[in-house]
């Protein structure tokens, strides 16, 4: 469990606990997907799938549609074969159409500009780029070429949280400045088509999305912060070892390419430890679950945030944006409990003196949670 500095008030239960105002805080956040989406139905039709367990699995997924960049049209009217290359070429230049426009957005939502940008860590579990997305994007967006800069690459559906932390302690330990995270997830760069459930699972699941944050800690302890957002207070992990293959990228041989497995019993899994992370995070505390207002949780799958749901004793109403960006994106990846989170903001109920719960779960297996406070 990680606790932010300063530490000068302890965090307690709502009704004696008052957030630091030095504590970094989430002071803006912007979106962005691809200009094509598609229905599930018509991914059906697109790729002519008639096998009705495979048909089953995308129409019973809680999923309407998803932004997706789809292989090049042949002349038979049939898509095309990609490569590995032209994967991660489609990973290169879709992320960063799709990053550029999520860090324009969330820094136009902050009222800052690019010259504020002093720390910019990118996230991505979707293809392999050297130099990385942070380099990218800063010569892209004329970022300050003296800006501090972390790739996090790799880590999966997870990752948001990981990064997050990293970000919080940055603008913890330079009070002023703006840090700025920015997850770009191109799925549809990390696809193989074959026919199979195991690849079907996952061709059912995933869209295409980024989402920035904006963080900033207070230079003067002694003046409010007129962010709105809330304060980051504490961060928490739950790795589940025996469960290290349950979600996997690895290389197909058979197809040349990288494959992502996932195991059918991640669900359960993930659900049957949430409670455990969950008391981890508010350990010392006497937080209890009645006292968190807003659950903003990754949009995993439908069984995923059912068997979370279930294990925690939340409402349907508790994870509403959860299930709505599930029904609206699939699961974004790494950036999608910010789609969620962005949501919670625009609804407008979110006060003061109330807290919530970030939660993110991926490759591990790993629950990670933040706990935030307005």
């Amino acid at each position: 469990m990680t606790c932010l500095p300063p530490v000068k008030h302890a965090y307690i239960r709502s009704d004696v606990w008052r957030v630091d105002v030095t504590s970094p805080k989430i002071v803006g956040v912007g979106t962005s997907v691809p200009k094509t989406s598609y229905t599930q139905q018509a991914l059906l039709d697109e790729f002519n799938i008639t096998d009705p367990r495979v048909r089953s699995v995308f129409l019973n997924s809680a999923i309407e549609r998803r932004g997706l960049t789809l292989p090049p049209l042949l002349p038979d009217g049939t898509r095309g074969t990609e490569t590995q290359g032209d994967l991660l070429r489609k990973q290169c230049s879709h992320g960063l159409s799709m990053g550029r426009e999520a860090v324009e957005a969330c820094l136009k939502n902050t009222n800052a500009e690019l010259a504020d940008v002093r720390y910019l860590c990118v996230v991505t579990s979707t293809g392999l780029l050297t130099p990385g997305f942070s380099a990218l994007l800063i010569k892209e967006l004329g970022i300050d070429r003296h800006c501090s800069r972390l790739d996090v690459v790799g880590m999966g559906c997870n990752a948001g949280l990981n990064a997050l932390t990293a970000v919080a302690h940055w603008a913890a330990a330079h009070p002023g400045e703006l840090a700025v995270m920015v997850c770009v997830e191109v799925c549809s760069a990390a696809y193989v088509f074959d026919g199979t459930m195991r690849t079907s699972v996952v061709n059912s699941l995933f869209g295409d999305g980024s989402a920035s944050v904006a963080v900033r800690a207070s230079e003067n302890a002694h003046e409010e912060d007129s962010a709105t957002g809330p304060a980051l207070l504490r961060f928490s992990s739950c790795i589940i070892p025996e469960a290290i293959d349950a979600m996997r990228y690895e290389w197909d041989d058979s197809h040349g390419k990288y494959s992502f497995y996932l195991d059918p019993e991640v669900p359960y899994l993930v659900g049957s430890h949430a409670e455990v992370a969950f008391e981890r995070l508010v350990e010392g505390t006497g937080l209890r679950r009645s006292d968190i207002s807003h659950w903003v949780v990754h949009a995993g799958g439908k069984k995923v945030v059912d068997s979370v749901r279930v294990n925690l004793g939340l409402t349907r109403n508790d994870v509403r944006h959860t299930t709505g960006v599930l029904r609206d994106h699939g699961n974004l990846s790494s950036g999608s409990f910010l789609f969620s989170y962005e949501r919670l903001t625009s609804e407008g109920r979110v006060a003061p003196g109330k807290f919530g719960v970030f939660m993110t779960m991926g490759p591990g297996s790993t629950i990670e949670m933040a706990l935030a406070g307005w």
